[in-house]
């Protein structure tokens, strides 16, 4: 495969990269669900634009990442599935609604995968669990009451992948995710006791809901995700392992 883009999800994607020589992988754009740019949204649009008329070109299919996070899937009714219509409730989700339509319309072979938040080492500092590193460090958590997330391994996410692009699978949209909403109180106490710190928690009222991820499609696709250990207590073992690589307190960035 082709893959467009040297971030973290575009790093741990690379083992992969002698293997789906039809595929081109746009791991590139927008990874900031706040914060974001009109401008960094321009770049991502244009950008696949200009990777998805290659692909029409050449014939190769283009694999996409959307998200399954709050800004998707927040306002959803039951599960989020992947069969009906959605109302973003974010920019960042209106974003990356966008962006699969943009790409549906292009005419290029595509896989548009919708990803939950993925755990591994080396994040970027802006993503939510190097936020909340830091964060309990300095003394004071800000968490949003009521909010959850569905945690699931990088590494996880490249064998679903993997298996994914091996179906030949083909103008779809499909979750990965565990399935499995985490309270943010809860990944916070877990960071903390793993860490050996403590923090006050600032709890901010944001008037969201928890949201679950509907993995249906995906246990389908790719029946080995039954083995994969998804389910309740999943968070707590990559969560351990994402601790296990967090640099000590001296050596942390600033």
């Amino acid at each position: 495969m082709d893959i467009v883009g040297t971030g973290f999800l575009a790093r741990n994607l690379r083992p992969l990269a002698e293997r789906h020589p039809d595929t081109v992988v746009l791991a590139a754009g927008v990874s900031w669900a706040s914060g974001t740019s009109d401008e960094d949204f321009a770049r991502e649009a244009a950008l696949l634009r200009e990777v998805a008329k290659r692909c029409l070109d050449t014939g190769r299919r283009l694999l996409f990442f959307s998200t399954a996070a709050t800004g998707m899937y927040g306002l959803a009714e039951g599960p989020g599935r992947e069969d009906t219509p959605v109302t973003p409730c974010t920019p960042y989700g209106a974003h990356k609604l966008a962006l699969e339509e943009l790409l549906r319309e292009s005419g290029a072979d595509h896989l548009i995968l919708r990803l939950g938040h993925l755990v591994g080492p080396d994040q970027p500092e802006h993503q939510l669990l190097p936020t909340l590193v830091r964060q309990l460090r300095q003394g004071v958590v800000r968490v949003h009451r009521g909010a959850a997330r569905d945690l699931i391994d990088v590494s996880d996410v490249i064998t679903v992948i993997d298996h994914l692009l091996a179906t030949d699978l083909r103008a779809e949209t499909v979750n990965v995710a565990s399935g499995f909403a985490v309270p943010v109180e809860d990944i916070v106490d877990h960071l903390a006791q793993a860490l050996g710190l403590e923090a006050r928690r600032e709890f901010v009222e944001t008037g969201g809901r928890q949201h679950v991820i509907s993995t249906e499609k995906l246990r389908a696709l790719v029946p080995r995700v039954a083995q994969m250990g998804f389910g309740r207590d999943y968070y707590r073992r990559i969560l351990s392992d994402f601790t296990a690589s967090v640099p000590s307190d001296a050596s942390a960035p600033a």
